[in-house]
């Protein structure tokens, strides 16, 4: 069974409310099967199954793996960590909607990605999605991360779940 969201509204960031944590890493981790540097998601602060709709952020900082080494002396945040931060963000919307039972989500493709400012260490990368096509065998998500109120990069993330990976 298909579900598609008929409409994806834009979001502005400075509207939302990043205060109210409903999943911490702890509850992100019962999830999503990532651990150490490639915890890529810091919480999840809202979410809509109705609207397949999803909000988390990546809290950056110095002791990032990326920092010493992806530029030094001007460390940005590589565009295909916030990409991956977006597949995980839909694989926790997967996980906690029940989509595909007994499944991880697994990157299936990148569609669009476009990026716009740099993310730098210290700064938070707030992730919306929404979901385009959520189904059993297939998912596509428009995520879009954001810095303050700066559109840092959007991202069509195509997911396929994935069986038989141990807990």
């Amino acid at each position: 069974m298909s579900r598609r969201s008929p409409e994806v509204p834009e979001v502005d960031p400075a509207t939302l409310d990043l205060s109210q944590t409903i999943a911490d890493i702890e509850k992100i981790r019962a999830v999503n099967r990532h651990r150490f540097e490639f915890e890529l998601l810091t919480a999840v602060t809202q979410l809509d199954p109705s609207q397949h709709f999803i909000v988390g952020y990546k809290d950056t900082s110095e002791q990032d793996f990326w920092v010493r080494g992806h530029l030094p002396g001007f460390p940005l945040m590589p565009g295909v960590l916030m990409l991956e931060a977006s597949a995980q963000l839909c694989g926790y919307y997967l996980g906690v909607t029940n989509v595909a039972p007994g499944t991880t989500l697994g990157l299936g493709g990148i569609e669009s990605a476009k990026f716009r400012r740099m993310v730098r260490p210290g700064d938070r990368l707030v992730l919306v999605g929404h979901g385009l096509k959520v189904d059993r065998r297939l998912t596509r998500f428009r995520v879009i991360g954001s810095v303050g109120n700066e559109e840092a990069f959007r991202v069509v993330v195509l997911g396929m779940p994935l069986k038989g990976i141990g807990s």
